[in-house]
């Protein structure tokens, strides 16, 4: 499994990477551009993917009730970005140094309402980096919105290491 994982939680790490490159090419105007309440900005957007992700590290490191950094981040854009970065590289060192055996284990959470759940963490790890795809994706399409015409490639076949 932990072959499987590697690979996948580098890659979203990687392709995070990719795309702040772009995203901090943006005037701030765009970075805070509104869309009339239909999508959040691109700000938003990447406050959602820091907060995603730092909410499931945090409960790969059994924090009961995880904390949302950027519900309070008063920061610049640039600095919002590197904190994201961080985060991922946070959970790629965590995969990374994971045993097989903590990777079997199995994290209790809830979510709102008092939703209860119980995941192996290997599924942990698959929801975060499907879940970043998403937001990525989001990012992406504000990007062409944004009339953005080079487009960071952020597809596995462009990550994968050649052997």
């Amino acid at each position: 499994m932990k072959n499987i994982l590697v690979p996948y939680i580098s890659y979203n790490h990687w392709a995070n990477q990719q795309l702040v490159k772009s995203l901090l090419k943006l005037k701030p105007e765009q970075a805070e551009a509104s869309w009339g309440g239909v999508q959040p900005s691109v700000f938003e957007l990447v406050a959602q993917l820091w907060a995603f992700e730092h909410g499931w590290y945090e409960r790969l490191q059994l924090v009961e009730k995880v904390s949302d950094p950027a519900r309070d981040f008063k920061g610049t854009f640039e600095e919002l970005c590197s904190h994201c970065l961080e985060q991922s590289a946070l959970l790629e060192q965590w995969v990374i140094k994971a045993t097989p055996v903590r990777l079997e284990h199995t994290v209790a959470y809830t979510l709102k309402k008092n939703e209860h759940y119980k995941t192996a963490v290997y599924d942990v790890i698959i929801e975060v980096v499907n879940g970043s795809t998403l937001i990525r994706g989001q990012l992406i399409s504000l990007l062409q919105q944004l009339n953005i015409k080079k487009l960071p490639v952020l597809d596995y076949r462009s990550y994968k290491p050649r052997k």
